[in-house]
């Protein structure tokens, strides 16, 4: 389907309960090059934490590789009927830009629906940041993903053409305020939707993800490799409260456009017209790996049921990130991946996760069949 499921449809805020978070193991070591080795035990630290908390669905590659992410699994004490295995080809991980946005009902407006089709899964266009040629597999995962939940896929059109978005580059806090970068959606440098400018975009924000207010931010941080995503600056931890990035270093590239994005925020409104609790976090250290700036970021948590995955770069800064997100989550565990190796993918727990809000039904099988 290429209409919007309807007006009281919704994009639900991350900490809204989950029914299941969606990976897809790493593979291609062309995103890790020369340090692929320690990838996978992080995200076997990451499966650890989150299936005592929601279903995992994991994506791999093949028979083959499943038995050796089960293995690796297995050895880290991550494995357990929790964990769901899909077997379809991806060409990366980042699942936050290439899988789908689930979006469900606003109150009772799905009463007339039937049961299993509550909620929709928004599948936009994926094409790898229009940077890489290799994505073909990866815009297929979306359509994978509806399938297996059952739910109705919904490709968005705006101007007679299907929109490219990455879930990176949006954040929500679920009651219609959507959080966006000029840098990522508005550029001429790396185009996604040729022609769009902000009121398209707002009316896609409005008929897909319910979502009718938007304040945009300026540029991202560098070494982004996404050119500007949100999820590495600002981010929701309530509805009327972000959790915001600065660079107290006014040396630093990231000094001013972090800046201009906090003046920005000081001066935004939510849907109701009430400013903003703004929690500000500095950034760590340059983390620079053979002469490249990495877009190290604390923005870049996931919020998932009762836990918290928060990237750390052994940094002085990690421990204000940790208590930050401590006193800002005060019923979920925060806890920290050492994301010093897994960086140079350009990526982080954000980056690599997607959720499934809860109300969603999945197939019940251990093992989706391939696409």
């Amino acid at each position: 389907m290429s209409q919007p499921p309807s007006p009281s449809f919704r994009m639900p805020a991350e900490w809204e309960p989950h029914a299941a978070t969606w990976l897809a193991w790493p593979h291609f070591h062309g995103d890790w090059p020369g340090k692929f080795e320690p990838v996978p035990w992080v995200f076997a630290e990451i499966v650890r934490n989150l299936a005592p908390h929601e279903r995992v669905e994991l994506i791999v590659q093949n028979a083959a590789a499943e038995r050796q992410a089960r293995t690796i699994l297995d050895r880290a004490n991550a494995l357990s009927s929790n964990v769901r295995f899909h077997h379809w080809p991806t060409n990366r991980i980042w699942l936050r830009d290439s899988g789908c946005i689930f979006v469900s009902p606003v109150g009772n407006a799905s009463l007339d629906r039937p049961a299993r089709h509550k909620q929709s899964a928004i599948n936009f266009r994926f094409n790898a940041w229009a940077k890489y040629s290799n994505w073909r597999d990866d815009d297929k995962i979306g359509a994978n993903m509806a399938r297996i939940v059952q739910t109705p896929e919904v490709q968005p059109m705006h101007s007679r053409r299907r929109v490219v978005l990455e879930g990176g580059s949006i954040d929500v806090n679920g009651c219609g305020t959507i959080l966006t970068t000029e840098e990522c959606l508005l550029s001429r440098i790396q185009e996604r939707n040729p022609g769009f400018g902000r009121k398209d975009y707002e009316a896609v924000f409005r008929d897909y993800l319910g979502a009718s207010h938007t304040i945009w931010l300026g540029s991202g941080i560098g070494g982004d490799d996404t050119h500007g995503h949100v999820d590495d600056l600002s981010r929701f931890v309530s509805p009327n409260t972000v959790l915001t990035m600065v660079e107290p270093d006014g040396k630093d590239p990231n000094h001013k456009p972090l800046r201009d994005n906090l003046e920005r925020l000081k001066a935004a409104r939510d849907q109701n017209g009430r400013q903003f609790n703004i929690v500000e976090v500095p950034m760590p250290r340059p983390v620079v790996f053979e002469g490249r700036r990495l877009p190290a970021s604390y923005a870049n948590f996931y919020i998932a049921n009762e836990v918290v995955l928060a990237p750390v770069f052994n940094d002085p800064s990690d421990r204000i990130a940790l208590n930050t997100l401590t006193t800002l989550f005060p019923s979920r565990e925060v806890v920290p991946i050492y994301s010093g190796d897994f960086i140079w993918g350009l990526g982080a727990m954000h980056c690599m996760t997607q959720q499934q809000p809860l109300g969603q039904r999945s197939v019940s099988r251990q093992r989706s069949a391939r696409a």
